[in-house]
């Protein structure tokens, strides 16, 4: 989920190697890069440690379990495992506002989606915006989001605001081409699961290692190019909010953005 290239990629899977050793359990490496589906994965038996999106999650779709959730080191997120949606577009276009793209063409990743979808449909539903003149999605990617925003197949996208930090600092001439109309307000971040069936103990090693992980000397020299200050404990019940408001924008005629 936050692999955004291949140096990001080797970050992640460095910081498992850690939290393994850390943990004493051992969590052996799978691929699974886009396009393959998330649900797939969610839907596996023997998941250690797995990013799922929090809206999925709440859902209870997916025989999942908790385990820690990042903490984005930005300002803007106060020391806790939150995030938002930037809606970009081209730094380079006419669009200064979001209302200059009310009406235009908007992006989206997938339905299940927090940040690529959800939190776009609750945002516009509570600031009574007009309806876009064309949808484009699924994107599936932020990565996709930006190339359809840079090529000019669509007006604005939404984008992870974490995956907008990565980017930012991995590679800032690509973020130099995005302008941020609008943020939307922070919800509960993504989180790291493990399967339903994986036993307790196991649970818990990997929590601890994982909360403890900032007080590691070798794991802490990953968290800084990663963006992050560390893990929290996270609970099923901290994602109910966003069920809440999925259901508010769809009551609000908002279930497509278009």
């Amino acid at each position: 989920m936050y692999a955004l290239g291949p140096a990001v990629r080797d970050l992640w899977a460095a910081l498992f190697a850690r939290v393994s050793q850390v943990s004493g359990v051992r969590l052996d490496h799978l691929e699974h890069a886009a396009p393959a589906p998330l649900d797939e994965l969610w839907h596996r038996p023997d998941l250690g440690l797995a990013f799922a999106c929090g809206y999925p999650f709440a859902t209870d779709r997916f025989p999942l379990r908790p385990v820690a959730a990042p903490v984005p080191a930005g300002r803007r997120y106060g020391g806790r495992p939150v995030y938002a949606t930037d809606l970009v577009a081209r730094a380079d276009g006419p669009l200064h506002g979001l209302e200059d793209s009310f009406g235009g063409r908007i992006g989206w990743t997938v339905e299940h989606s927090q940040s690529g979808f959800n939190a776009v449909r609750a945002h516009l539903a509570a600031i009574g915006a007009p309806r876009y003149r064309e949808a484009v999605g699924p994107l599936v990617t932020p990565r996709r989001v930006i190339e359809a925003v840079l090529d000019g197949r669509i007006d604005v996208g939404p984008l992870d605001s974490y995956v907008h930090d990565l980017l930012t600092r991995h590679e800032p001439d690509v973020a130099a081409r995005l302008r941020t109309l609008a943020t939307t307000p922070l919800t509960p971040m993504p989180l790291l699961v493990a399967s339903a069936g994986v036993a307790d103990g196991i649970v818990d090693r990997l929590r601890e290692a994982l909360v403890g992980i900032a007080e590691d000397g070798p794991a802490r020299t990953l968290l800084e190019p990663l963006g992050l200050s560390g893990f929290a404990p996270v609970s099923a019940g901290d994602y109910a909010t966003l069920l809440d408001a999925a259901r508010g924008a769809d009551a609000a005629g908002w279930a497509t953005l278009a």
